[in-house]
């Protein structure tokens, strides 16, 4: 189920959510290995400035195994922000981050 806005479904398996290039997958657990990552931006746009990052910092965890970014969110929920987007409140839960490349 891809979600692009705030009407998250609590218990649905599966769960996408698109927030512009960056696509955020619900996984069971993080990987062995993961190191934390301190901040709470999940992509940066080298052009604009702009990034994907979540607003309140106390509400998540990053963490990185090799060049794959995992996001914790450890309270009830947590806004994903950007400039040019409608936030998203994601659900406390573990993610895959990955960011899509758009074609010319």
């Amino acid at each position: 189920m891809l979600n692009n806005g705030n009407n998250f479904q609590d218990n649905q398996p599966g769960v996408l959510y698109r927030h512009g290039d960056v696509l955020l997958k619900q996984i069971d657990s993080l990987p062995v290995g993961v190191q934390k990552r301190v901040g709470t931006t999940l992509a940066h746009g080298e052009l604009t400035g702009h990034s994907h990052r979540i607003q309140q910092s106390h509400t998540v965890q990053l963490w990185v195994h090799g060049n794959d970014l995992f996001l914790e969110v450890k309270q009830p929920s947590a806004k994903l922000i950007h400039e040019e987007h409608q936030a998203i409140e994601l659900p406390q839960r573990r993610w895959g981050t990955s960011t899509c490349l758009r074609s010319l």
